[in-house]
């Protein structure tokens, strides 16, 4: 019988699973690392396509090519689909992922010894939050990658769902009702349940787009974009009239998903005439240099360094890649006012699975926190102030979800389905 493979496809990382003696193998598909970064490296040199760790590396090393990351960010919008040139080939995002996806199947098979031609793959519970229409053209988006990659049968389990049938306590019973929490790279999903493994009730989900791209971004843009220029301001090109420089440039700038597409000759035009007309040109400068060299990555992992470092002492966005000694310090306050209003809308939307389920926080027995921005505390904090009664559990972080995956898709295959 041919098994299904469960994949969490993330934001940020991405993870492999199937059953091994009855309990989930997470599959050592990174150089023996149990997660892949969703990342995508074009390189134009030796023209190859590199993935996760390598990819990362390659950007690091200064190789010449084209880097991509979070683009689960991106399905279900029009860029999925434009075929954009990479060098000497002409590529869409789809194929892209394809490719990704592709070489995830391939890891796989050498691991386990096993063809698989199915997939169970996690997926938010909404991929663009209200926009109904946009969320089904995301998961469309989705199958066609993975039938792309090889794969003739796909489905799909909400993530929160997932993680919830891994969620089980060390000895193995649940008492009372729980509630998954993950918080995501791109989204937020939450999942009301009771029992668990394959006997899980679901009560209700619900899922919000807020993850830690946006946190990302919203340190960036306080902390890092005004370094190279933003909010200085621009004189006219005739008379006295100054306007801060165009906020879009910045916006897509702090954005992962959208930064392979600031770099262009339009753009490097517009800055060099921004840096001769700015009261500050040297912050101009430095905006001209980060799109000219492509160091727009740097500068995400730069923040994102600084993000993590930064929950328990002094840290320092590291910019010396633009220039020699650039850096801002960046301390727990700054991170809190940057996540403290993503966590509000975190803790609105929990309440709002709450009442789906028609369920009150003092009905929530366990909280089950998984996904990689949830081990934030401004974001663990808001939910001990939301459930105040109930245990708080950080579950696996990067791999609770494709475990439950595993489960589920043992289940379906168990069943003939």
């Amino acid at each position: 019988m041919t098994r299904t493979l469960a994949i969490d496809f993330g934001t940020s990382n991405t993870a492999a699973a199937v059953m091994r003696d009855g309990a989930p193998w997470v599959l050592p598909v990174d150089d023996g690392r149990d997660t892949l970064p969703t990342a995508v490296f074009l390189d134009f040199t030796r023209r190859d396509t590199l993935f996760g760790q390598a990819a990362i590396d390659a950007l690091i090393d200064g190789r010449e090519g084209r880097f991509m990351r979070a683009l689960k960010s991106v399905l279900g919008t029009s860029l999925m689909h434009e075929r954009r040139q990479f060098l000497q080939e002409r590529l869409t995002l789809t194929e892209i992922v394809a490719r990704f996806l592709s070489a995830l199947k391939a890891r796989a098979e050498a691991e386990t010894g096993d063809r698989f031609d199915r997939v169970l793959s996690g997926r938010p519970v909404r991929f663009h939050s209200a926009d109904a229409a946009r969320n089904t053209r995301a998961e469309d988006d989705l199958r066609a990658c993975y039938n792309a990659a090889g794969f003739s049968k796909v489905a799909f389990l909400p993530e929160p769902e997932a993680a919830a049938r891994a969620a089980l306590p060390d000895g193995g019973d649940r008492t009372g009702l729980g509630l998954v929490v993950d918080i995501g790279g791109g989204t937020s999903d939450f999942t009301v349940f009771e029992g668990g493994g394959a006997d899980i009730r679901v009560l209700a989900s619900h899922g919000v787009r807020i993850g830690g791209t946006d946190f990302d971004k919203a340190i960036s843009l306080a902390h890092a974009m005004p370094l190279l220029g933003r909010g200085s301001l621009i004189r006219a090109e005739l008379g006295a009239a100054r306007n801060p420089a165009p906020a879009a440039l910045f916006n897509d700038l702090a954005s992962w998903e959208k930064i392979p597409f600031v770099y262009d000759p339009a753009t490097l035009r517009d800055v060099a005439r921004m840096q001769r007309l700015a009261d500050e040109p040297e912050k101009l400068a430095r905006l001209h240099a980060v799109l000219e060299m492509h160091l727009g990555h740097d500068v995400a992992f730069a923040v994102e360094a600084a993000k993590i470092a930064g929950q328990a002492d002094r840290a320092q966005i590291d910019l010396s890649v633009v220039e020699r000694g650039l850096a801002v310090d960046f301390y727990p306050l700054m991170l809190e006012a940057a996540i403290a209003p993503f966590a509000t809308e975190i803790a609105e939307a929990a309440s709002e699975t709450l009442r789906a389920a028609g369920r009150t926080p003092d009905d929530i027995a366990e909280v089950i926190l998984v996904g990689g921005s949830s081990l934030l505390t401004t974001v663990s904090d808001s939910m001990a102030a939301l459930l105040p009664a109930a245990r708080l559990r950080r579950g696996k972080a990067f791999t609770a979800i494709v475990e439950g995956l595993a489960i589920a898709a043992d289940q379906a295959d168990a069943a003939g389905r």
